[in-house]
């Protein structure tokens, strides 16, 4: 079972660091076989390089080398129905995706990769309190895959964030399909899914960084992968590219 891990490997984000224990701890207590690969996102921007996996994980460490490559991502988990994570950079950019290329708003950006000040174009824009290194509680929605996962109506979780999604645009999104199903104590949105997909969750939190491990959604993540994979249609194997590391 296979799994790309789209971003920028660095021995300085504490998430990158703690994937591998993660993996681990999947291997022993879910009996999974798990082949996982670490994408940089300048050799995402080429979909083929992400074909042949059964899950694609957008992880923390924006901003990342390539924007492109993380909206192709985002893209080719979305559209190819491949079991999806996002996490941190990853929400934020799966969002950019899914405004550019369902909602139309093709000059929707990222303000943290942009060429400085604010723009209407923003949909990721500076929070207005940053989340780097807190924890704080989030209200899920009844019925939604993230409380399904986590058992609770209500979960207190750790970020290491200072952007999120601009409330301007959160109407039009909804009205396209995509689904807020967490939100922090004033009502700001910090999960995300959509319904008619496998598997397709994106959290501002990281769920890397739970003091247990694995995170209940990292293991929903790794279960649905390993549904997808045993379908007939699935594609089962990849053969990992010069671009690609093993984690």
């Amino acid at each position: 079972m296979s799994i790309a891990l789209v971003g920028d490997r660095s021995p300085t984000v504490r998430a990158h660091t703690r994937i591998p224990v993660i993996i681990d701890a999947l291997r022993e207590s879910e009996g999974l076989d798990l082949d996982v690969y670490w994408v940089p996102t300048p050799a995402a921007e080429d979909p083929a390089a992400l074909r042949g996996f059964a899950g694609i994980w957008m992880v923390p460490g924006s901003p990342y080398r390539s924007e492109a490559g993380a909206i192709t991502a985002a893209r080719v988990a979305r559209t190819e129905r491949i079991p999806f994570l996002g996490t941190c950079g990853g929400f934020q950019h799966a969002m950019l995706e899914f405004a550019r290329d369902v909602c139309g708003l093709a000059e929707a950006r990222h303000a943290e990769n942009g060429p400085g000040g604010t723009s209407p174009d923003d949909l990721i824009v500076a929070l207005s309190c940053s989340l780097a290194g807190h924890e704080a509680a989030i209200e899920l929605t009844a019925g939604s895959l993230v409380e399904r996962l986590l058992g609770a109506g209500r979960t207190v979780e750790r970020y290491h964030c200072s952007y999120g999604l601009s409330p301007a645009y959160l109407d039009l999104l909804r009205a396209h399909g995509m689904r807020f199903t967490g939100h922090d104590e004033s009502g700001e949105v910090r999960v995300a899914e959509l319904p008619d997909h496998p598997f397709f969750l994106a959290t501002l939190f990281q769920p890397e960084l739970a003091s247990e491990a694995p995170h209940p959604l990292i293991r929903g993540f790794a279960q649905a992968t390993a549904t997808a994979t045993a379908t007939p249609t699935a594609t089962t194997t990849t053969t990992p590219t010069a671009a690609t590391q093993p984690a």
